[in-house]
């Protein structure tokens, strides 16, 4: 798709305001953005039946949230988009700022990490949410899935088998759709939210507003984002470059905390003519605008029965360190399984109790990050936002069995790594190729014996051993691992780890997979 427009780019996805919605489904969502997008391509290659609610009549447009961080290109290796998300990628340049007319400092913004054999993807690339939004909902498309655009959820009620919606489409006409589940990525501003009367917890980040645009000017160079103040001062100016789609992103804080910006296209070129050295006939054509407030703030819960909250919805950041969307898109991933596990293969119901209790705690802790990142105004960007090392150690769906680890060891909870192996007829193979797909993965690394498996959600994978699926040569997949037994999750963490296999039919037993009785090698 041609990438020159933002505004052609986007419009050319189609309005699908037309058709009958149908009258049952297996999990409503609110919102076509990265969440609610995410969610649903999760779902649908998992075969459930899920319809996405849009009330624009397309994607919404604007760079907005551009930062990929590393786990969340991991996760979209795994929903087979990532060749597409790197074709329309660059990399952050450095921040160059100005005094006077003049760039008189130039320095790195994101500090680029090299890719190692347990963690591919060493770099946040920058991506416009637009495109972002785009490729997602083309490949939700080639899985079957369906978003109905210019549709919206006006109100819901729930009872113990399911979520009975009632839908508003632009011509005023509403129907009646029944869910087993609604999940809300409606945004900040969250109507099920809202309606649920789930509170937020939280504080402003800043007292004064701020203004996004994409516009198009001539006058700066492509090498860096040139910013005009500091990011915490109150009227500072920051444009980004964005080359694969030929215009700047506008950021800009209002030193006036009873500001109400103007996103008129007109006072936006005014504005950036005004605080930089650049003249108005430099600023062209403005392409998107909003404005917003700063905050972050966590909702008290992520599940009130059948209505689950995800992204923004459950919690709203600073743009500030680039974690909003890879936590909403994370929070996507972490659910999906689980609604696949109990709509389609029998597990209990009270699997999906684990994703309140596995996302709140990541979603405080990004919360203090991000806010503290935009208060202080630093710049720059290290490892420890690529949320690699985020995980679930100790959670519900965490159990370690084997004794006497080190620290700085892999334990039940964290996240599974990669590792380069080969095949033994020498074909390169990657563990993350073995992962991806929806299902379970049962990893050994060494001699472990392994039962018999019966169910389509769980594949097996022996490096090392005397009769072994891939051959670690080089040892990358005993120094991420070690020796035992691992189950990974569908969503690549440890669920299980073990010296042997003499515990894991209660533990599958949790996700709906069987376990036969004769042992094998």
């Amino acid at each position: 798709m041609e990438l020159n427009n933002v505004k052609d780019s986007v419009e050319k996805i189609p309005a699908a305001r037309s058709g009958a919605l149908p009258e049952h489904v297996d999990v409503l969502i609110s919102g076509a953005g990265p969440t609610g997008l995410a969610l649903a391509l999760d779902l649908a290659r998992r075969g459930v039946h899920a319809l996405v609610l849009e009330r624009q009549d397309r994607l919404s447009p604007g760079t907005r949230g551009s930062g990929i961080q590393p786990r969340t290109q991991e996760v979209y290796e795994d929903f087979g988009v990532l060749d597409a998300i790197r074709a329309s990628s660059n990399r952050y340049p450095k921040i160059g700022s100005w005094e006077d007319g003049r760039l008189v400092n130039s320095y790195v913004f994101v500090e680029a990490a090299e890719p190692t054999p347990s963690v591919p993807y060493g770099t946040m690339m920058m991506v416009p949410q637009w495109r972002n939004l785009e490729i997602q909902y083309a490949r939700l498309t080639e899985l079957g899935g369906t978003v109905a655009f210019g549709a919206g959820l006006e109100s819901f009620t729930q009872d113990a088998d399911g979520v009975e919606a009632r839908v508003v489409r632009a011509d005023g006409t509403a129907r009646t759709v029944r869910a087993a589940y609604l999940v809300a990525a409606d945004g900040g501003r969250s109507t099920v939210r809202k309606a649920l009367g789930v509170t937020m917890t939280g504080e402003s980040v800043a007292a004064h507003p701020m203004l996004l645009a994409d516009l198009r000017l001539d006058g700066l160079d492509q090498q860096h984002w040139h910013m005009w103040g500091a990011f915490n001062a109150t009227d500072f100016v920051a444009l980004l470059p964005v080359p694969s789609a030929g215009y700047f992103q506008l950021i800009a804080g209002y030193a006036d905390p009873g500001a109400e910006p103007d996103t008129a296209p007109d006072a936006v070129r005014k504005l950036v003519a005004e605080r930089t050295h650049l003249t108005l006939d430099q600023v062209g054509e403005v392409l998107w605008s909003s404005a917003f407030r700063p905050n972050a703030a966590r909702a008290d819960r992520f599940r009130v029965g059948r209505v689950f909250l995800a992204g923004d919805a459950a919690h709203v950041h600073s743009p500030a360190g680039g974690q909003g969307l890879n936590t909403s898109v994370q929070d996507a991933y972490n659910l999906g399984w689980k609604l696949g596990q109990v709509l389609r293969h029998g597990a209990p119901e009270s699997l999906l109790d684990t994703y309140e209790a596995e996302r709140l705690p990541i979603a405080a802790r990004i919360l203090d990050t991000s806010t503290r990142l935009h208060r202080s105004g630093d710049m720059k960007r290290g490892k420890d936002l690529h949320q690699i090392d985020f995980g679930y150690p100790g959670g519900p769906l965490s159990t370690e069995r084997r004794t006497g680890l080190a620290d700085d060891a892999l334990h039940a909870g964290d996240r599974a790594p990669d590792a380069p192996c080969t095949t033994p007829d020498g074909t390169p193979r990657r563990l993350f190729e073995v992962f991806q797909g929806p299902h379970f993965t049962l990893l050994t690394v060494g001699d472990i014996k392994l039962p018999a498996l019966d169910g389509e959600m769980i594949r097996t994978c022996r490096v090392g051993g005397p009769a072994p699926d891939l051959l670690d040569s080089e040892g990358h997949a005993r120094d991420a691992y070690g020796e035992g037994l691992f189950l990974v999750r569908p969503d690549g963490y440890v669920a299980y780890a073990a010296d042997d296999a003499s515990g894991l039919a209660d533990e599958l037993a949790r996700y709906g997979v069987l376990v036969a009785a004769t042992p094998v090698r």
